[in-house]
């Protein structure tokens, strides 16, 4: 069976067998390429941009590859996802994306190129940019509880220790 055009793009990219100054030009030109596309739907942030994989290729002026490499990037960010994984380059594909998703996506994959984007400007204000920031990074900051030892006044607020009150066995 002939592989989909999501394998094939992921095989390039995520080669382990690729020659390493190969994969960085690769991906050099990727985020490059990406920015654009980011830069260009952001300017008109409520406009759906639609069409098969082939047509929003030409239509942001990149190889085919990298479009996919794009749909893939940006799927958990989009309104209703494409069928990235079936799709072939007659595929019909949306860029309908949730703006806050959008951002805090790319705030969680530490892509200040992409959400430092001037185009956010027209979305959200500098105040409600860093919130959306701080929102990500707080979604995924692990908060561990501190221990209550033997000895600690009972957190109930008995004023008894710990270890003779909720402490009990």
């Amino acid at each position: 069976m002939a592989k989909t055009i999501l394998e094939q793009w992921r095989e390039t990219a995520y080669s382990n067998t690729a020659n390493k100054g190969d994969l960085q030009r690769l991906w050099a030109d990727y985020f490059e390429k990406e920015k654009g596309i980011y830069a260009e739907i952001l300017k008109t942030p409520d406009e759906e941009v639609k069409g098969t994989v082939k047509e929003l290729a030409e239509k942001f002026n990149v190889p085919l590859q990298i479009m996919v490499g794009y749909l893939d990037g940006i799927n958990d960010s989009l309104v209703t996802p494409n069928p990235i994984e079936e799709m072939d380059e007659d595929t019909v594909v949306s860029l309908k994306y949730d703006k806050e998703l959008l951002y805090k996506n790319m705030v969680a994959a530490g892509a200040d190129w992409l959400y430092g984007l001037e185009e956010w400007n027209g979305i959200f204000t500098p105040e409600r940019q860093k919130e959306l920031y701080k929102e990500q990074k707080k979604s995924t900051t692990v908060v561990n509880e501190t221990k209550v030892y033997p000895n600690d006044p009972c957190p109930c607020g008995s004023g008894k220790k710990y270890k003779k009150c909720c402490g009990k066995n």
